[in-house]
């Protein structure tokens, strides 16, 4: 947390009613040093006031946004000016809100909560396919863990991923990801309810929370989806001939044939009940891997007992 403006009785109220309220406050006396202190210190947020010395809060929150280590830092500016061209000139220079002087410390305090809030989520999310990540996911398990019902854990990643990339680059690469995301979503959003949740782990990793009993429709839909949307990512004479040509280090030719999926379910129920987020998605990610061991696309489900039967 950066401070704004020189210290005074009424600053001094708001920052001991920040850490009050479990914020670590950091409190600087001008742009240029508030500037130099997020360089050293990367706080969570800054609140910056629009009129400071040196350095105003709009070039301020300009070259926050410009530096690729600061550029999502999240900003609230506050400012004594109330008119509308100056909370617009404030949003545009990159500010996430917008406070106007005076205000009550219990709104900041708010407004501190629910910028900070958003920004954990937004980080949570996956900038390619908008899916939550790997701590949406533990939390979606965890919940389930909580409620006592049966659920089942499902790790999903593509076949052959890495031929996509080394024949036609990164950017080809992302569509499948993309593909593979849009056909898992409307897996998820044909099972019905309860609603099953769809996370992305990373890469072409995905993970699927849902009911035991949802596991098999939501699994052939999304491989059925997925293997139509792929053969159209190819280029037709690779898609036709039902693989692409790789060339090693040394010239030689080798065929890849074209992507499918390995899935791997852990299941929580009354055979084998997981209490551990991380223990029901470290079993599934072992089935993924005997999913790969096994030709065309392929669902491994994990029936042993607790006691390993």
């Amino acid at each position: 947390m950066v401070g704004h403006a020189p210290t005074t009785w009424r600053g001094r109220r708001r920052e001991f009613n920040l850490r009050l309220h479990g914020f670590e406050v950091l409190h600087a006396g001008d742009g240029q040093e508030a500037l130099e202190m997020i360089e050293r210190h990367r706080p969570d947020l800054a609140v910056v006031d629009l009129m400071m010395p040196r350095i105003d809060g709009l070039e301020l929150t300009r070259r926050l946004r410009a530096d690729p280590m600061t550029s999502a830092l999240p900003v609230i500016m506050l400012t004594a000016k109330g008119m509308t061209v100056d909370k617009v000139h404030g949003l545009s220079a990159g500010a996430d809100d917008y406070l106007v002087k005076p205000f009550d410390t219990a709104e900041l305090v708010a407004r501190v909560s629910s910028t900070l809030r958003r920004n954990k989520e937004f980080r949570e999310v996956s900038p390619l396919t908008g899916l939550p990540g790997n701590s949406r996911i533990r939390r979606e398990i965890s919940d389930r863990v909580r409620s006592g019902v049966d659920y089942a854990v499902g790790y999903i990643d593509i076949d052959r991923f890495k031929s996509v990339n080394d024949r036609y680059g990164f950017v080809r690469g992302d569509e499948f990801i993309s593909a593979l995301a849009r056909s898992l979503h409307r897996a998820v959003v044909s099972i019905g309810l309860p609603p099953a949740f769809l996370g992305h782990v990373g890469g072409d990793d995905f993970v699927v929370v849902c009911t035991p009993e949802q596991v098999r429709p939501l699994t052939f839909r999304a491989v059925e989806d997925f293997e139509k949307a792929a053969d159209k990512l190819y280029d037709p004479a690779d898609a036709e001939r039902g693989y692409v040509e790789l060339k090693d280090r040394r010239g030689n030719v080798r065929k890849a044939h074209l992507v499918t999926l390995s899935i791997g379910v852990s299941l929580s129920d009354a055979r084998k009940r997981f209490t551990d987020p991380l223990a029901a998605i470290a079993v599934a990610s072992e089935m993924k891997t005997v999913a790969k061991s096994q030709p065309g696309s392929y669902v491994a489900v994990d029936r042993r007992r607790a006691d390993g039967v």
